[in-house]
């Protein structure tokens, strides 16, 4: 469990998407929020909107940008790594300059921020590691291999990275949400999931909840997609052709707030 009243919060992917919602429900527990993405205009009206936050540019799409953003949020008991990048479309058809930046934001930059927080965190015998993921890192999609591949890479970081500081105080939790109404790169593309969309705000709400209940994974997903996950992954060749209604994603180039 992670008392959130007087923790230091830093969020990736802030100014856009889900991170604002994010940001308010954290706040609410009483957290102190360290704000990040690359836009300063947006990361100052958010901070502006919630009281004893602050923010630091950063664009985590290059490599050595991570080091001075850990400098300057000072210390951090919490974070949430929520940035990401889509990079959709065919393999053959995609820049690769897209695959590195999608490589580098949604998976190498949240190892690299947990790699450099967490031993501090260790220290103190406190602290906590929430990683936005996605059903996508369960189901395998047509048109999203680089996204699934960072999503899965990124699951795969945390359970495991979760089991290796366990007994340290400090925890690790993936929230994985399904299409997000509303706001973010889903509703940007216009298109509409068979199955209802979750909320901006469903997905919050379950970042805290990963962090109040140290829950090692939380699925924010209704219940025929959360059910056709698990089947594809037990049965992947009998189901997989579920995948492309569970799984698919608008392609789209490398874009997104990071």
């Amino acid at each position: 469990m992670t008392v959130l009243r007087g923790a230091r919060v830093l969020l990736t992917g802030a100014s856009r998407g889900i991170g604002p919602h994010i940001a308010r429900e954290l706040a609410r527990a009483g957290a102190s929020l360290v704000l990040t993405a690359r836009s300063q205009a947006e990361l100052a009206e958010l901070s502006s909107q919630i009281p004893g936050s602050s923010f630091v540019c950063a664009d985590l799409g290059r490599p050595e940008a991570l080091a001075a953003l850990v400098q300057d949020a000072g210390p951090i008991d919490v974070l949430v790594a929520n940035a990401g990048l889509q990079a959709t479309g065919r393999l053959s058809a995609l820049d690769p300059g897209d695959i590195d930046l999608a490589l580098d934001v949604n998976l190498r930059a949240p190892i690299q921020l947990s790699r450099a927080l967490v031993p501090a965190m260790v220290e103190r015998g406190r602290g906590h590691v929430v990683l936005i993921a996605s059903l996508a890192g369960k189901v395998p999609g047509p048109g999203a291999s680089i996204y699934n591949a960072t999503k899965f890479g990124l699951r795969g970081f945390g359970h495991a990275l979760r089991v290796e500081l366990r007994r340290t105080g400090v925890g690790v939790s993936l929230v994985s949400p399904y299409f997000v109404g509303e706001t973010g790169m889903w509703a940007a593309s216009g298109r509409r999931s068979p199955f209802p969309e979750v909320s901006p705000q469903q997905v919050a709400r379950a970042v805290r909840r990963a962090l109040e209940e140290n829950r090692s994974e939380l699925v924010v997903a209704p219940l025929w997609p959360r059910w056709g996950a698990r089947l594809i992954s037990a049965f992947p060749e009998a189901l997989l052709s579920l995948a492309p209604t569970l799984g698919s994603i608008p392609h789209r180039s490398a874009g997104g707030d990071h």
